[in-house]
């Protein structure tokens, strides 16, 4: 009697980037090497991707890609920056509150293994010739010591992305692997969540 493989939601900017299904093939042949069933999103789509592009289609997505969340046992979430920004994809972003919600297993991956306040320094010194600037103290908490021109906080130090999203990883018992290789780091990470699976 065959055993049905771990099913694992893939997620991230992917579904943007050019030659998507292809990079999707990829991802499930190498969870498939680790006794993972990868699910992209793109395979709940089917109704959704006859529709014109619109405000409806975009909802139906969402409808589709919650579905897949809710069937798949855990997740593999790529968290890198989005859009030459600092920040990850926020689509992905949330979808990582919504499985953390749901008590499932998870682990992340990334190409950037610099720290958040880095990337957004970097971030304003490319795009605006600005640097930041230390945070005076106001009596508030803070998660950072330095503040963007715009006085904003820069935070989450020690962490790569959002300290939400590097968190909710965390708290589910994962953590986020780098590697300069895309797929390098998604292999990590897929033979992270395989072992802490049992596949």
């Amino acid at each position: 009697m065959q055993t049905k493989l771990p099913s694992v939601y893939l997620a991230g900017d992917l579904v943007f980037r050019p030659e998507a299904l292809s990079i999707f093939e990829r991802l499930k042949a190498i969870c498939a090497d680790y006794g993972l069933e990868g699910v992209a999103p793109f395979d709940g789509q089917a109704e959704a991707r006859l529709m014109p592009p619109g405000r409806e289609t975009i909802l139906a997505f969402v409808r589709a890609d919650r579905a897949l969340m809710d069937q798949c046992d855990a997740g593999l979430f790529c968290v890198d920056p989005f859009r030459r920004a600092a920040d990850m994809d926020p689509g992905t972003a949330v979808e990582i509150g919504y499985m953390h919600g749901l008590g499932k297993p998870m682990e992340g991956y990334t190409v950037d293994g610099r720290l958040y306040p880095e990337k957004v320094e970097a971030y304003w010194g490319k795009s605006w010739k600005q640097t930041l600037r230390p945070r005076v103290e106001d009596g508030a908490p803070a998660s950072g010591s330095q503040e963007d021109p715009d006085g904003m906080l820069v935070h989450s130090e020690g962490l790569f992305q959002n300290g939400m999203v590097d968190g909710f990883i965390g708290f589910s018992g994962g953590e986020i692997s780098v590697d300069p290789d895309f797929y390098e780091a998604f292999r990590k990470a897929a033979k992270r969540l395989s072992e802490r699976l049992g596949s």
